[in-house]
């Protein structure tokens, strides 16, 4: 198909001996729905305009306390999300049980709901595909079992001490791989953590813009998994 030869040609380098694929995100929905839940639950108890002002503020802290976590300074996802959460609720005063609503977000990262390709994309894709993921070990092979996903390895921030887009994690993956970076593609959901985060160890990269997002200039972009198996069919 001449579509899928130019995005070969543009994207990906000849001979790719593997997939790196983040999870959450991009073969299993992100935890939306529970974080709305719980911005509800905040907003019911405290003092907030709105649930997006109490998700924004919580992102925002999490994403600094991630951003600053690595080497001997590494906290688990677990920790992180449950240390910004209890700051969110004493921040909007609210009386909401951070144990109580941290479980609810642990539940759906061991058990979350899989996008309808990623099935087909593991089964048909000709290279094997490595996990490469911003989630405690515990929980992604928990969710892994959960859907029966055949996948070659599982890496996780856990393993790296550190989180995407520092270039620890992909290191990580390609020194135990044995794999250099010209040899994977790396594909993900996040311009930031994977396609900057990869970008940045000489690694080639696919975003998965499932909703039609604008494309930046020298990103190369997909809206479904199966483009990816097909891409690689070429080679």
């Amino acid at each position: 198909h001449p579509r899928v030869r130019r995005q070969r040609q543009m994207c990906i380098r000849d001979r790719i001996q593997a997939v790196f694929c983040d999870f959450y995100g991009t073969l299993v929905h992100e935890d939306g729905k529970v974080i709305n839940t719980i911005c509800r639950e905040i907003m019911g108890t405290g003092r907030a305009e709105n649930t997006q002002q109490i998700a924004s503020y919580w992102w925002n802290i999490f994403q600094e306390n991630c951003h600053q976590s690595y080497g001997n300074t590494f906290q688990t996802q677990r920790k992180l999300e449950q240390l910004s959460l209890e700051q969110t609720i004493r921040y909007f005063h609210s009386s909401a049980n951070s144990e109580n609503l941290s479980q609810l977000l642990f539940h759906h990262w061991q058990f979350p709901q899989a996008f309808d390709d990623s099935g087909e994309f593991l089964t048909k894709c000709p290279v094997p595909v490595y996990i490469v993921s911003n989630i405690d070990r515990e929980d992604i092979l928990s969710a892994i079992q959960y859907h029966k996903f055949s996948v070659a390895g599982v890496f996780t921030s856990e393993d790296a001490r550190s989180y995407k887009p520092r270039p620890e994690l992909f290191q990580l993956a390609l020194a135990e791989t044995g794999l250099a970076p010209h040899d994977v593609v790396h594909l993900g959901d996040s311009l930031s953590s994977d396609v900057n985060g990869a970008s940045s160890q000489g690694i080639s990269t696919l975003w998965l813009n499932r909703n039609n997002k604008p494309v930046p200039a020298g990103v190369c972009s997909i809206s479904t998994l199966l483009e990816v198996s097909d891409m690689l069919r070429f080679l």
